[in-house]
């Protein structure tokens, strides 16, 4: 009897139930124990599952031992960028190169706790589109991240009406198909629930563990946090202003109006009352300059963000260049 010959298309792969997205930049003394603590808690979900190391330009031996890792396990892959990009393009391109339909987010420093993965997709099988980790017990230096920290959440937190105490705690869950609406560019990667919240998203966080850096020097410092405070400016500007952006710059060019009509009646005051000559009143005329500067810069520095936010999107450009991948397809 004839064997029956079996068809040779090729078996179509499932995409996994789970993306781990993993941001190294000169990370060599964790990524290994960081590759099995992740490891050893995705196995417990019993889901399937992918694991994506950005290489974010590391100039130690990170590629190395990533390269090592992942040709013993299959489940790992790499993308490497030419060069360092920053956080936010290293999370953008773990977004490009997933499959998962929920996808989660953490540092590659040892710092965040894998066993929590669990309890954020927990949370996100109730029904929420985003879970965000909160270091409550956070394991940082008090006058240079958790304090600066507090302060810039809750800034965050008034400003754009979304209520988490932690944005800035890398362990996030998100389903695939809300963050794939979510564009990232500039330093934006820490307000990515603000951004999925304009589309509607059910926000929650949980309490998530949190451990003292093992190994090597933190890339943040309180610098950061100036950084945070003109990203907020830029994150108000697009979710209230973007599309009625006459209210900001209208408003803006009224109480300009305002402030020139009444430091007018005040040099005329002091002309009066003082006999100060209104041509050589040196501090009005430097105070009506600060302002009117201040005012500018902010707002050149919005133009800067819709221009640069308009040429990525007609381009379709992402904000990074690979210079190689491993184990994806």
């Amino acid at each position: 009897m004839a064997a029956v010959k079996k068809s040779g298309k090729p078996a179509v792969k499932k995409a996994p139930y789970l993306s781990v997205v993993l941001p190294v930049y000169n990370e060599e003394e964790s990524l290994v124990l960081q590759h099995k603590a992740v490891t050893e808690a995705v196995k417990k979900l019993n889901k399937t599952y992918e694991i994506i190391f950005v290489d974010d330009g590391s100039v130690d031996s990170s590629y190395e031992i990533l390269k090592s890792v992942s040709s013993k396990d299959k489940n790992v892959k790499i993308v490497r960028f030419r060069r360092n990009f920053g956080q936010t393009a290293a999370m953008a391109a773990g977004i490009d190169h997933s499959n998962g339909e929920i996808i989660v987010f953490m540092d590659s420093d040892l710092q965040n706790e894998a066993g929590d993965i669990g309890k954020l997709l927990e949370k996100i099988e109730e029904g929420y589109d985003v879970v965000s980790g909160w270091r409550a017990n956070r394991q940082d230096k008090l006058i240079s991240r958790k304090i600066p920290s507090k302060i810039a959440n809750w800034l965050i937190a008034k400003v754009t009406g979304v209520p988490l105490h932690d944005l800035g705690c890398s362990l996030k869950a998100y389903r695939g198909d809300v963050l794939r609406q979510v564009n990232l560019y500039g330093e934006m990667h820490r307000f990515i629930p603000v951004h999925a919240s304009w589309i509607g998203a059910r926000i929650t966080e949980v309490a998530v563990g949190h451990h003292a850096r093992q190994f090597g020097e933190s890339k943040y410092g309180i610098r950061r946090t100036f950084k945070v405070i003109l990203d907020l400016i830029t994150v108000k500007f697009m979710g209230s202003y973007s599309t009625k952006p006459i209210y900001i710059f209208g408003g803006t060019g009224v109480i300009l109006l305002f402030l020139g009509v009444a430091s007018g009646i005040s040099v005329v005051v002091m002309k009066f009352l003082v006999q100060l000559n209104m041509i050589r009143n040196p501090l009005l005329l430097m105070t009506v300059m600060l302002i009117i500067l201040g005012v500018l810069f902010i707002q050149m520095g919005i133009i800067a963000e819709i221009m640069i936010r308009i040429y990525h999107e007609s381009k379709k450009m992402p904000p990074y260049r690979i210079k190689e991948t491993i184990n994806i397809e």
